[in-house]
Parts: structure tokens; C-alpha cells; sequence
């Protein structure tokens, strides 16, 4: 498809991309968000995701051009933008000179189909775009096979999260739900609750994690919801040498995550 060219930073078009990457709101309300980057939008389409539009810059990415926007096997519309206006509209440097906007898909607890023995990572009410998608880098390089997000305070697909993620909100199913969906799902499922917190808690590494097993964080701030507290089947800390007393919630999630595919190595 020949790109159709915008020259003008007050084109609607390019307006809306940039209401799309600031705005939550309009992301929930069209059901279409913003992906940038070539490596992002490549899992992006792995997962099957549908493009709506392609927005590039043939003085970053000549590849792109060449291919009339990008390999996506969809039909979609493609602008092409100087690199000027490029800058204007990128949330940040070096991402290939290729921005796309995305229908959203959401799944719920119904549709993951679990293996034997899952590794589940929960966390609940983390507000930090960056942490969650830095959560979610850990989970698919550990294999989780689902992030279940408790009682979300921030956008599924918040341009930081993606960006922190690498992409990883795409290669791992994500749900968002309440606290109290998710631990009926786990129960039924006869999948252990494990929540970390500093009360009544055992180190992480003498807790079995090779069963189905989900690992269940909160804020640094204020840590899990007794709802969370009272339906674990066991309580596991990360214990803490120094003078402070907790991690950030990205590094604890990947120190947990690593301790269960270890567990499971052995």
C-alpha cells in the first residue's frame, strides 16, 4: 500500500496518535492504543493482535518504505511522516522510525488454558507503568504462564508499560480482575497461593514451588490486602541484609520467579 504523506504537525491524524499514547481514557474508550518500535510491534503481531494504522519515517527506517509500511500480513493504512514530525510524535528515541496503532484485546480469567503446574505471578494494585512492565519482562524470560493484575491502577497498555515490558505484554497472556476472582480461580484450580510479606513469612527458598504455584505481590508502600493475606497457603519473604527493608517490586518478582524455574530445574 502506497503510504499517504502528512506533512503537518496539525494534521488530526497525528493528534489523535499523540491523544492515544497520553490519554487513557480514549485508549478504554476506542479500544485502540499505540505501539512503537520494531521489535514491540513484531510480538505484537505474533500475538495476533490487528493493526489499525502504521505511521513511519523513511529517513529512520528506508526498510519500512521499501515495504510500503511493514510486513503485517493485514491490510492497514500507513502515513508516511518526515522525521521532524516523527520526533514530534515518538514517546522516545531509538525505536526504528515505526509507530502503529492497535485495536486492544483483553482477556479474561476464562480464557487461559493452564498446563499442568502453572507458574502464576499476581500482583495487586501496582500503580507504576515502568514496574509492571518490568514484571512482565521477568515473567516470560522465567515462562510464567499467565501475569493475573489485581485491582489495576494503571493502563494495560500505558506506552511505558509497553516500553518497560519490551514488548513482554504481548508474549505473556495478562488478565485484569479483582482480588477476589482471582483467588476463586486459583482455588479452584488447586493452584498454591504464595504472597510475600514481611509478617508470619518463611525465606522463599524453603517454600515448594513445584507445583502449580502462584506468586502473589503487592505495593512497596503498603504490600497486600488482608483478602490476599487470608487466602495464602503460605506466607514467604525475601529476607532483607541491610538497613531497608524492601525491594522494588520488579526485582523481588524476578528473584521469586527464578527461585520456582530453579525448584523446577532440579
Amino acid at each position: 500500500m502506497t503510504p499517504e504523506l502528512i506533512t503537518s504537525a496539525q494534521n488530526p491524524k497525528l493528534k489523535r496518535l499523540l491523544a492515544l499514547q497520553e490519554k487513557s481514557r480514549l485508549r478504554r474508550s476506542e479500544g485502540v492504543f499505540v505501539v512503537e518500535g520494531r521489535r514491540e510491534l513484531e510480538h505484537c503481531l505474533a500475538a495476533g493482535f490487528e493493526i489499525d494504522s502504521i505511521f513511519i519515517c523513511p529517513e529512520i527506517d528506508s526498510t519500512a518504505a521499501s515495504q510500503g509500511g511493514y510486513p503485517t500480513g493485514q491490510p492497514v493504512k500507513v502515513f508516511q511522516l518526515s522525521k521532524d514530525l516523527y520526533s514530534k510524535v515518538a514517546y522516545r528515541e531509538g525505536t526504528e522510525g515505526i509507530i502503529a496503532e492497535v485495536k486492544a484485546k483483553y482477556l479474561t480469567l476464562e480464557d487461559l488454558a493452564l498446563k499442568e503446574n502453572p507458574l502464576v505471578m499476581v500482583l495487586e494494585g501496582v500503580e507504576k507503568p515502568g514496574n509492571l512492565g518490568a514484571v512482565l519482562r521477568s515473567a516470560d524470560a522465567a515462562g510464567a504462564d499467565v501475569v493475573i493484575i489485581c485491582d489495576p491502577l494503571t493502563d494495560l497498555y500505558n506506552p511505558n508499560l509497553i516500553r518497560a515490558s519490551i514488548g513482554a505484554v504481548f508474549t505473556v497472556p495478562v488478565v485484569c480482575c479483582s482480588s477476589e476472582e482471582a483467588i476463586a480461580f486459583l482455588k479452584a484450580r488447586g493452584i498454591r497461593i504464595l504472597t510475600a510479606q514481611l509478617q508470619d513469612s518463611s525465606p522463599y527458598y524453603n517454600v515448594d514451588m513445584r507445583t502449580g504455584t502462584a506468586l502473589v505481590m503487592g505495593t512497596e508502600a503498603t504490600g497486600l490486602t488482608p483478602v490476599w493475606r487470608s487466602a495464602a497457603d503460605a506466607h514467604i519473604l525475601i529476607p532483607m541484609l541491610g538497613r531497608l527493608d524492601s525491594l522494588n517490586v520488579s526485582v523481588s518478582a524476578a528473584i521469586l520467579l527464578y527461585e520456582a524455574v530453579r525448584q523446577r530445574m532440579g
